[in-house]
């Protein structure tokens, strides 16, 4: 394993990452594009690719845009609505986990843009029978999240036959440099698969030693190359045309559309996925079990490039938040049906022996990325990384999901 000589990152990154001759990974020299290339040009370009799509005779939106009650939703809208002046058909995906700022948040979203909106609810018993199985079997509760989020603005796309969806930031790009700005990266089956979906499609679920059957699974399929070429599908990145910073983002959205945040213990950032309870906790503490490191590094290595942070600083945050426990296991558990005690069995399978070791029964010693950098010493000062929180997950209503609701006075 080598580290990056300037953000967190390693070569052991999941999605793959390589270090230059002077150290630096391929994820911070593409970063290095947002302070080169000329973005009005680029806005120009965007401008350019989204123009045959507008829809003149009002018979049809202009295009899809794919949103939730956090992430980066509210500028992505801004963008398209605000910006570019398109008529976008709003889809988001029910995940189940829904906390009452995140159902606030996206209520407010659609008021405040004024957009037509398409939810997506997947039957819950089904939802967690495949949650019971991903679990097991990859140590992953966000599984049909992350498939259904992918999945349903290209049916929609292709059921309401609107070419266009609009996505924000590229993960590969914006991570491990996997593609440059310039490279117009689009959206592709392959990538879904590969990355959001750790290499199973839904058929792949299917199996003879599991429980799981075709009405399980078959709202995750993603559609056909026919049907996908009859409409003319694609999807755009605006990452590749504005240059992408989620903390000036969202606050900017803080000010101008009343998005609201709140805290985490396991990270300093405040405004990525407020909506869930379970991202940033029980999610969380599985890809730290499985790749030795969590979001919050993902979110130091963001702001180290940015320049808000040095490398120390952000080493020292994140040795603060990775193994802070998890909040709402035990609404985790009510809600899937199962004894606290399996949990933890479950996801004990699942721990890395690249990262972790049991010097006794029931201890567990840490060993991930955080800890391998011997010439930091341990005694870091934590920083203020600058991000605020205006209200809790949960409102007024306490830590239970909520399934549907039509939100909170904005």
């Amino acid at each position: 394993m080598e580290f990056c000589k300037r953000c967190l990152y390693t070569t052991a990154h999941p999605l793959g990452l390589v270090l230059d001759d002077d150290g630096i990974c391929s994820g911070c020299r593409v970063h290095e594009e947002k302070d080169r290339l000329d973005w009005p040009q680029r806005w120009e370009r965007l401008n350019a690719i989204v123009a045959p799509y507008r829809n003149t005779d009002g018979t049809n939106y202009d295009c899809i845009v794919p949103v939730s009650g956090a992430h980066d939703a509210y500028y992505i809208v801004h963008l398209v609505k605000e910006r570019l002046g398109l008529n976008p058909l709003l889809v988001t995906y029910n995940r189940y986990f829904n906390t009452p700022l995140g159902i606030r948040n996206l209520a407010n979203l659609r008021i405040r843009f004024n957009c037509d909106i398409l939810y997506q609810n997947v039957n819950p018993e089904s939802v967690k029978r495949i949650v019971r199985s991903t679990l097991r079997r990859f140590g992953s509760i966000y599984w049909p999240i992350l498939a259904g989020q992918t999945v349903f603005p290209v049916q929609t796309a292709v059921r309401y036959r609107i070419p266009l969806i609009i996505w924000g930031a590229h993960q590969g790009l914006e991570q491990v440099g996997m593609f440059s700005h310039l490279h117009e990266v689009e959206m592709t089956r392959r990538y879904r698969k590969d990355h959001d979906l750790m290499g199973q499609e839904a058929d792949d679920l299917l199996s003879g030693f599991d429980t799981l059957t075709e009405g399980d699974i078959w709202q995750y399929r993603y559609p056909d190359d026919a049907a996908l070429d009859a409409v003319g599908v694609r999807g755009i990145y605006l990452g590749n045309f504005v240059r992408w910073d989620p903390k000036a983002q969202h606050e900017a959205m803080i000010d101008r559309h009343a998005y609201a945040s709140a805290s985490f213990g396991r990270t300093f950032d405040t405004y990525d996925h407020v909506d869930c309870f379970n991202y940033m906790e029980l999610h969380d503490q599985l890809k730290l079990f499985k790749h030795g490191y969590s979001r919050v590094t993902d979110h130091a290595s963001r702001e180290i490039r940015h320049g808000r942070l040095s490398r120390a600083q952000g080493l020292a945050l994140v040795r603060h938040h990775e193994q802070v426990p998890p909040r709402y296991l035990d609404r985790f558990c009510e809600w899937l049906g199962m004894q606290p005690e399996a949990l933890r069995f479950m996801m004990d399978q699942h721990r890395n022996p690249t990262y972790w070791h049991q010097p006794s029964p029931g201890t567990w010693a840490f060993h991930g990325w955080s800890t391998r950098q011997a010439e930091m010493p341990a005694d870091l000062p934590l920083p203020d990384a600058g991000f605020t929180a205006t209200a809790t997950r949960e409102l007024d209503a306490g830590n239970r999901y909520i399934t549907i609701g039509k939100g909170w006075p904005c």
